[in-house]
């Protein structure tokens, strides 16, 4: 037996109803909203958005009592709590998770959506369902994530203020914004920085989120696409520090989510030879370094990284997080306190607990320490 290290999460998700749109919007409109179909044999899915449609290979399922590493197995054998709030709460107490960010899953296929009233439309819908289905259900340990519509970026701005008014925390973002809309170094996103910033909403970006997942094929093909699949939430990082969003709003938080954590020191120096280097070049004129953009501001969770307490400990970075990526293949639910002691055993007290706690409530102070007495055995 073992004491429980508690943490909270800097990610994980929720699997909506496969019917969520046709439960909270007008027919006309819910058809054209992103809809998941599974095969009986579990082999794929087809997902159907405004008319697109969209078909990828799942997992293969494993047979009963067959179990290859630490990992949930299968999309079939999902926990109860993926998919129940109150479930999902029984699940966390399991694991040693006390506070989460809650990402949506039909939600991140919205950067698909074309037409911008259907979007804006749609992110008002599933917000309204997400603050009462996930966050509203325990907010001292929910933190769902909003929307926002990014076709009109009136439309991005005024659904950040509305969720602001309705109680939530943070705003999700892909990694790119929709076909046609410019990177996040373009001046057009300035209105919705402002929004952000003004309001205090966290600036959420998930990685995984840039449209292709399947970059490579062949020998490899499995690794190297979920390897590419870190690179989107640095590109972000990057393009909000050079194109000066940080640098004109330093009271804007950022969190890129399940990207890892030793990669952004990397980045900053990388940044920080560039803007020095080919000075001659570079537009804006940042007020400081690219690096400490990243230090100041920037946010990362992880899952597995053994990397990331030396990211704390040898790189001064202290804006690191852990994330159990509940309930995802690629996640620690099943092993995440033999996670969290093959990571922290034997780490600095104050070390440990800035990635598993500190970090997270820089971003989310209400929902506070892990309460005494939780300390338990498993």
């Amino acid at each position: 037996m073992a004491t429980k290290i508690w943490a909270n999460s800097g990610d994980s998700h929720f699997l909506e109803p496969a019917d969520l749109f046709q439960q909270i919007l007008p027919p006309a409109l819910a058809e054209r909203m992103p809809r998941s179909v599974k095969d009986p044999d579990g082999s794929k899915e087809t997902v159907y958005i405004d008319g697109e449609v969209i078909v990828r290979a799942l997992p293969k399922p494993l047979k009963d009592g067959e179990f290859k590493g630490e990992t949930i197995a299968t999309l079939a054998h999902r926990p109860p709590g993926s998919g129940n709030t109150r479930e999902r709460l029984k699940d966390l107490d399991q694991e040693g998770i006390w506070g989460e960010i809650v990402f949506p899953s039909l939600g991140m296929w919205a950067g698909a959506i074309k037409d911008p009233v259907l979007v804006a439309e749609g992110s008002k819908a599933l917000n309204d369902w997400a603050l009462d289905e996930i966050q509203n259900v325990d907010p001292r340990r929910l933190v769902a994530t909003a929307m926002l519509p990014l076709l009109d970026i009136n439309d991005a701005v005024k659904e950040a203020y509305r969720a602001k008014d309705k109680g939530f925390y943070a705003v999700y973002l892909p990694t790119v914004p929709p076909p046609g809309k410019p990177l996040y170094n373009d001046d057009y996103w300035e209105p919705l920085w402002a929004a952000l910033e003004e309001t205090g909403l966290i600036l959420t970006i998930h990685i995984g989120t840039d449209g292709e997942t399947a970059v490579f094929r062949g020998p490899g093909g499995a690794v190297l696409n979920y390897v590419e699949t870190t690179y989107g939430g640095q590109r972000a990082t990057t393009q909000l520090i050079a194109g000066g969003a940080l640098d004109r709003h330093p009271n804007l938080k950022v969190l890129i989510a399940e990207g890892g954590a030793a990669w952004a020191p990397f980045l900053g120096d990388r940044m920080n030879e560039g803007y020095r280097q080919h000075g001659m070049f570079v537009r804006p004129t940042l007020s400081m370094p690219p690096k400490e953009y990243i230090y100041r501001q920037v946010y990362v969770s992880f899952q597995h990284d053994v990397t990331a307490v030396a990211a704390v400990t040898g790189m001064g970075y202290q804006n690191v997080m852990f994330g159990s990526d509940y309930p995802h293949l690629e996640g620690t639910y099943g092993h995440t306190q033999k996670t969290l002691h093959e990571l922290f055993d034997g780490v600095d007290d104050k070390v440990r607990h800035r990635i598993t706690v500190g970090a997270f409530l820089d971003l989310f102070p209400h929902i506070g320490e892990p309460p005494a007495g939780l300390n338990d055995e498993f």
